[in-house]
């Protein structure tokens, strides 16, 4: 009960920590519209037509850090300040989530466009059209929202990172364990942006609509569930071994391989569906369907990259207690509910062909299991 008292009034967002979010979605909203960067062609949709996203989030994301880190110099910003307000933070933007979603419900309701990016598919059930959304790829003064919430959430993963980074260095608390931890998070969120423009090719932009388990899932679960590590080292310190530290950085570079390689693969493929792979022809189920590479041994084999980078962001902490693993093992739970979600998706729009890709490729995220 104590603790609860003491939990609840820092669950109360401030005016600070909405100025705080305010500003970080202004600024992205800007620098993502006036930085120079490449611009991608996104999938082509069902009637034909192609939205294009200019990729910039790597400029956007250095000139950001590089803005704060002077900021801090120069005494304007406490470099704990995120750290400071986390709970608050937390709260803020679990309501903007849920305002941004009711908005965006209520204007794919009126919304008249027909084309595939923005006609509305309402079920009538308003928690089903409120959760998985409504509209494909709404927009806001001309900013792709999908695209805009996603860059957000990675990039507010790290800036929590680094202000729990910061915090740890002013409490004399900077050990081999907070350091690993942190230089694996910040390699795999500065190699997101590095390769922003595979997201494109993603199934949460082609497919998914926007609503509450998109936003919620970008703005909430990755920032502040995916820094769960760093926290619990804040106040548990952890002594590794060499042998333990060695085993981690082979898990992490094991993941990231097969992670960044099956999605290069991919997004390659729906490029040029002639490239090589692994310096052979690609194998091509139905003329459609990639069966090379990854995507022979195992389907959705970036899975498995996935779930070894997030068990890697938690062998840090140690084994003494469960909550540093609760990423991985919630994404564990989440990529099986979605790739059951994705065979099914893809038994309905490819049919015979998804059934010949089966019996080519039989295993499912692991190699050699069913």
């Amino acid at each position: 009960m104590d603790l609860t008292l003491a939990i609840l009034p820092a669950l109360v967002p401030s005016w600070t920590s909405v100025a705080i979010l305010g500003t970080f979605f202004t600024y992205l909203a800007v620098v993502g519209s006036i930085l120079p960067g490449k611009v991608v062609p996104g999938a082509v949709l069902q009637d034909g037509t192609r939205l294009h996203y200019r990729c910039n989030g790597l400029l956007s994301l250095l000139l950001l850090v590089g803005l704060l880190g002077l900021g801090s110099w120069m005494n304007f910003i406490k470099p704990t300040i995120i750290a400071d307000r986390g709970l608050e933070l937390l709260s803020a933007t679990f309501i903007f989530s849920v305002l941004v979603t009711l908005l965006l419900y209520a204007a794919g309701l009126k919304s008249a466009n027909q084309s595939s990016s923005l006609k509305p598919h309402v079920s009538g059930n308003f928690v089903h059209d409120w959760w998985f959304g409504i509209q494909l790829n709404p927009k806001f003064m001309g900013i792709d929202l999908k695209f805009f919430f996603v860059r957000a959430g990675m990039m507010g993963w790290l800036l929590i990172n680094l202000s729990v980074l910061g915090r740890s260095i002013l409490e004399a608390n900077l050990n081999q364990s907070t350091i690993l931890y942190q230089l694996f998070c910040a390699l795999y969120i500065m190699d997101y942006f590095i390769y922003e423009e595979y997201m494109t090719s993603t199934w949460d932009i082609i497919a998914e609509r926007l609503g509450f388990m998109l936003v919620f899932g970008d703005l909430v679960w990755i920032p502040f569930t995916f820094s769960i590590q760093g926290w619990w080292l804040l106040k548990n310190k952890v002594e590794l071994t060499t042998a333990a530290i060695i085993a981690n950085c082979l898990v992490f570079l094991l993941g990231y391989v097969v992670f960044r390689g099956a999605n290069k693969q991919k997004h390659v493929f729906k490029k040029n569906p002639k490239a090589h792979i692994w310096g052979q022809p690609p194998k091509v189920i139905g003329g459609k369907l990639l069966a090379s590479g990854y995507w022979g041994i195992a389907r959705h084999c970036n899975y498995l990259g996935d779930l070894l980078l997030a068990l890697s962001f938690s062998l840090p902490c140690g084994i003494s207690s469960p909550v540093p693993y609760f990423y991985p093992i919630y994404l564990l739970i989440l990529l099986i509910w979605r790739e059951r979600r994705d065979e099914a998706r893809c038994a309905e729009k490819y049919r015979e062909i998804w059934a010949e890709y089966r019996k080519f490729v039989p295993w499912r995220i692991l190699p050699y299991v069913y």
